[in-house]
């Protein structure tokens, strides 16, 4: 009468140590009586939320009333999908969502993205936005982003790529968001002809700090804004038409720059804008990707002036414009250098050994794509660079002995990653792990065929090619042995396909009683 029913042991239950099993209504009750959330402040509540996913958040928002105004109150970050339908539901979701700070609208190619009515009301429902991007919203003209600009002026990051609207939307940004630090655009369709520049702005000159351009036709149109960010830190040129070296001259002669970050990537760029590039004396990161142009005398003297630098990674592209001359001065210069990445430098075990030697703060190395690192680069590697953590080699003419020496080698050394690396086997790989139980080996080996030249132990010997030693002996040259397999693979097919027609061929004549001439014979 009124009470909760109690606990029942079953006859097996009473002489084992296991508890007792309650019912199942009884359960559900009790379940339902402890909501350990309730005594929880929403603040502490708010946090808990900010480490769960989208998918989770949105289910825990389901859960009971409290917990659906707490998410909407915490969550500051926002992603729609925007198309044109969406104008309808923007008032209650930013009702509801009225803290947002940052804010994403994407949109497929396919579909038909939100008009400057919904932009416009989107900026008038998040006054305190600070982060926006823009994906796909080709329905976005200058007038929208203007009127976006006036509203939103606490904005500090703006990234868009794939939009239509031009020059004067960009300069609206820059006139009215005075806080804008962070100034990202890509693939932008509204700059045609180039005629209008696009200048600092009164406020952004003095905020910007970051800008990123990316796959622009007319990319020319930005030198204003990339010469008057006088307070720039971080500037990414990548895929953008035109000639840079003149910009980065003027950038260069500037007394007051303070960039601190540099990624060009396949522009129109020669030694003469790596010159001016080592002006900026406070570069401490370097990305120099496919620029075909520029040699080793463009990087020795950015080497000599760029003490500073921490971070560099160079695709040489295999054009053999930069070598071991460029290295060995950043070797000779760069004392504090912590990450080095090489994808189609030719680089030797002189140049290897210097840095090293003198490097002894590299902690991340990667070497791709290159004919002349094989297993005696390795070795100089295990036994010179003891604070490397981190090795990733790819595409290189090494073979399991170059992977056995950093078994003895680099003590702090703690993932290794080798990929399409023909002379390493799976089998090395186990016995690395064996050999250094803490060490993450990541070893991607490609089968290769079995009438591969190369798989038989003298199989390099016998074409031509010599086998990467170790120590004083002699490396893999240039060519590649991955030619030589499938030549000699060609050749085996060949060889047996014909040899098999003409066999096939004997034999039916042979059954029809028909004679063979000297030609004929097996």
């Amino acid at each position: 009468m009124g009470q909760s029913p109690s606990t029942v042991l079953e006859p097996t239950d009473r002489f084992s140590l296991s508890p007792p099993r309650l019912s199942n209504d009884f359960a559900e009750e009790v379940v339902r009586s402890q909501d350990y959330t309730a005594d929880l402040p929403d603040d502490c509540l708010a946090y808990v939320f900010q480490f769960l996913g989208a998918k989770d958040r949105k289910q825990c928002s389901l859960v009971c009333k409290r917990w659906l105004q707490v998410d909407a109150f915490s969550r500051y970050r926002l992603s729609l999908n925007a198309q044109g339908e969406i104008l309808s539901y923007l008032p209650p979701i930013f009702k509801r969502f009225d803290s947002v700070t940052k804010l994403a609208l994407r949109c497929d190619r396919k579909s038909i993205s939100v008009n400057d009515d919904a932009f416009i009301l989107i900026s008038l429902r998040c006054q305190k936005l600070t982060c926006l991007k823009l994906r796909g919203c080709r329905e976005i003209t200058d007038h929208g982003i203007s009127t976006f600009a006036q509203n939103c002026k606490t904005l500090k990051k703006l990234s868009c790529g794939s939009c239509t609207f031009g020059a004067k939307g960009i300069n609206s940004v820059l006139d009215h968001c005075f806080l804008l630090e962070e100034l990202s655009i890509k693939r932008l369709r509204g700059i045609r002809d180039g005629t209008q520049l696009i200048g600092p702005g009164f406020s952004a000159a003095s905020s910007l700090k970051s800008i990123c351009l990316k796959e622009l036709v007319n990319g020319q149109s930005f030198e204003p804004l990339v010469i008057g960010a006088k307070n720039l830190r971080t500037l990414k040129i990548i895929r953008c038409l035109g000639d840079w070296d003149r910009v980065l001259n003027i950038i260069g002669n500037s007394k007051s720059t303070s960039l601190n970050e540099i990624h060009i990537e396949r522009l129109q760029l020669t030694d003469i804008g790596l010159t001016a590039i080592s002006k900026c004396s406070c570069i401490e990161n370097l990305h120099i990707v496919k620029a075909p142009e520029c040699s080793n005398t463009g990087l020795v003297c950015i080497a000599q002036k760029c003490s500073l630098l921490r971070k560099l990674h160079i695709d040489g592209w295999r054009s053999n414009r930069i070598g071991d001359e460029a290295l060995i001065a950043v070797a000779r210069h760069c004392p504090n250098l912590q990450e080095l990445v090489l994808i189609g430098v030719n680089a030797t075990h002189l140049s290897l050994t210097a840095i090293a030697c003198n490097c002894s703060k590299l902690e991340r190395l990667a070497l791709c794509g290159s004919g002349t690192i094989g297993d005696a680069e390795i070795a100089c590697i295990s036994a010179k660079c003891v604070a490397l953590k981190r090795l990733c080699i790819k595409g290189c003419a090494i073979s399991d002995l170059g992977i056995e020496a950093l078994a003895w080698g680099c003590p702090n050394l703690v993932k290794i990653k080798v990929k399409k690396c023909k002379g390493v086997s799976s089998e090395v790989g186990e016995w690395l792990r064996a050999r250094r139980g803490s060490l993450i080996v990541n070893l991607d080996v490609e089968e290769i065929d079995v009438f591969d030249a190369s798989v038989s132990d003298g199989g390099l010997q016998e074409s031509g090619l010599e086998v990467p030693m170790m120590g004083g002996q002699v490396n893999v040259p240039d060519a590649s042995p991955n030619i030589v397999g499938r030549l000699s693979y060609s050749k085996v097919k060949i060889g047996l396909v014909g040899g098999w027609n003409l066999a096939a061929g004997k034999f039916r004549r042979w059954a029809n009683g028909e004679s063979s001439s000297s030609n004929d014979k097996l």
